[in-house]
């Protein structure tokens, strides 16, 4: 299935540190980022799947909105759920 702007999709990440009570710090395929985790209690190396929507395609690189813009590469996402565009009316006169 090929990935479309708009698109659902989940970029697995791993767990570094705990930065604060409800915030984890992640590295997103080499990408260190900070998240926040009020529900879970994540761990130290503990895998966990983010979910964002794809805002860009740039021949081998696909940009995801995870609360802030990540840029991995394609075969590092998971279609959620695939973008359907709402049918365009036409005019009627």
């Amino acid at each position: 299935m090929a990935i479309k702007v708009g698109d659902e999709v989940a970029v697995m990440a791993t767990v570094l540190k705990r930065v604060t009570e409800d915030r984890v710090s992640v590295s997103i395929p080499g990408l260190p980022h900070s998240v926040i985790d009020p529900a879970t209690r994540l761990t130290r190396g503990q895998a966990t799947e983010l979910s964002g929507d794809v805002t860009r395609i740039d021949g081998d690189k696909v940009t995801v909105s995870l609360g802030t813009m990540v840029t991995v590469n394609p075969d590092k996402v998971r279609v959620v759920q695939s973008h359907v565009p709402r049918e365009r009316r036409g005019l009627g006169m």
